[in-house]
């Protein structure tokens, strides 16, 4: 059989899967497919109509989108937490579910990607942006700095994952000498795509609020903790209600890695909170708005504090040991984490670096009903991408899904007629050297 043939078997096999599944399944897809619709409808309308259906104005010029922006990539950049253990230290727990990473990282880029489109104002101009055809203003312009790591770290997750899953579907083990270099260039990667998003608030002088030399390593430390919050939950649900087999010893090892990144993330919002106060020059005026209020103006302070109390309870969870291999604390500290972070990366980042405004103007910043639409339906692009790639890594990753295992008339259905493999077989997550 020749490769393309194989992988048209692959390719139509993995898009029976998808298209197979119980009612719950499909009530979830449907789900989703219903909220994609509403976003769409949502954003026709600020196209045709402009971004004055969303609440930005000149006083705050980003809003609810690059604030889920800012979240999503530091969601992408998780994958590295499983990475670094499962190929730099080789570490078997880790290395057997590090492929549910790298999908929840394709899941995100999307998700960042479309969150920039939709914040666009004239995305007919996009163009501008492709090489060869556009003008990117390279190497000058951040931004342009920003969708090269973002894609190229798309790309590398993408080549990863395809090669894995369609070397086990063949019944052979992934090429070490391919995919091993392509795993280790996605670690500068990652943190790459945070650091240059990061040096876009970090670069503006006249936004004082964003303007310090450690926002780069607070956006990394934020990122290792939200990312695994949202891994470690997957994981729970895979093994729950799949036979795809976690190992607690794993789960373990995430959550305490998620505690000494979050005490990070506390250290370095500390620091800075110190260095505004204990300076108290004029600039103070943003950290003030966000934590108490300015001249009356207090709508942020109570997601400010409930930001801090989030963050410190998930700490003080996943630092004991007790309650980090608990399974009812460690999600009452993934779901702290993960609320605590969405909330200090997306508006509290967001709207304090822009208020007061350089004429000293307080503008009280709320999403309209368009913008949470259009972010709902963004949101559920990225779960359904999830959803359906992990639709097609489970059943290959248990050996239930083998090109030898697929009758030939039935390649465009498969994986109809399937028998299962022997319970913790995990194709994908083998290897050769040769």
């Amino acid at each position: 059989m020749t490769t393309l043939r194989q992988f048209s078997r692959f390719v139509a096999g993995s898009i029976g899967l998808m298209l197979r599944g119980p009612a719950v399944y499909w009530v979830w897809v449907a789900t989703l497919v219903a909220l994609v619709a509403s976003g769409v409808a949502a954003y026709v309308t600020q196209v045709s109509e402009g971004l004055i259906v969303t609440a930005m104005r000149d006083q705050v010029s980003w809003g609810f989108y690059i604030g889920n922006f800012t979240f999503l990539v530091g969601v992408a950049a998780a994958a590295v937490v499983l990475v670094i253990p499962a190929y730099v230290y080789h570490w078997k727990p880790i290395r057997e579910i590090v492929i549910i990473g790298e999908l929840l990282a394709i899941s995100a880029i999307v998700m960042s990607m479309l969150f920039v489109l939709v914040d666009v104002g004239r995305p007919d101009r996009v163009w501008h942006l492709i090489p060869g055809i556009g003008h990117m203003n390279f190497p000058r312009s951040l931004l342009a700095w920003d969708v090269l790591v973002l894609n190229l770290y798309f790309v590398v997750n993408v080549v990863v994952v395809t090669h894995i899953l369609y070397r086990a579907f063949s019944g052979r083990e992934y090429d070490k000498r391919f995919v091993v270099p392509l795993v280790l260039l996605s670690i500068p990667l990652a943190v790459g795509i945070h650091t240059v998003t990061a040096f876009l608030y970090n670069g503006l002088a006249a936004r004082p609020y964003w303007n310090a030399s450690i926002l780069a390593p607070q956006f990394l430390a934020s990122a290792f903790s939200s990312g695994p919050a949202i891994l470690l939950i997957l994981l729970q649900l895979l093994r729950r209600f799949t036979r795809f087999e976690i190992q607690q010893s794993a789960i373990a090892k995430i959550a305490e890695l998620m505690a000494y990144a979050m005490f990070l993330n506390l250290f370095l919002h500390g620091a800075e909170a110190f260095k505004e106060y204990y300076s108290a020059t004029e600039h103070l005026r943003f950290t003030q708005y966000w934590f108490e209020g300015l001249d009356g103006h207090r709508t942020m302070v109570p997601y400010a504090w409930t930001a801090v109390s989030l963050n410190l309870t998930a700490f003080l969870l996943f630092i004991v040991p007790t309650t980090r291999n608990n399974w009812i604390t460690l999600n009452l500290g993934c779901v702290a984490t993960y609320a605590g972070v969405y909330i200090e990366k997306g508006m509290g980042l967001i709207i304090p670096g822009l208020t007061p405004d350089t004429l000293g103007e307080i503008y009280e910043y709320y999403p309209t009903i368009t913008e949470v639409r259009v972010a709902a339906g963004v949101f559920a692009v990225g779960f359904l991408v999830f959803t359906l790639l992990l639709k097609v890594a489970v059943p290959i990753s248990l050996g239930e899904f083998q090109s030898d295992r697929m009758p030939e008339a039935d390649a465009a259905t498969a994986p109809r007629g399937l028998e299962p493999a022997p319970a913790g077989s995990a194709m994908s997550l083998r290897r050769t050297d040769h």
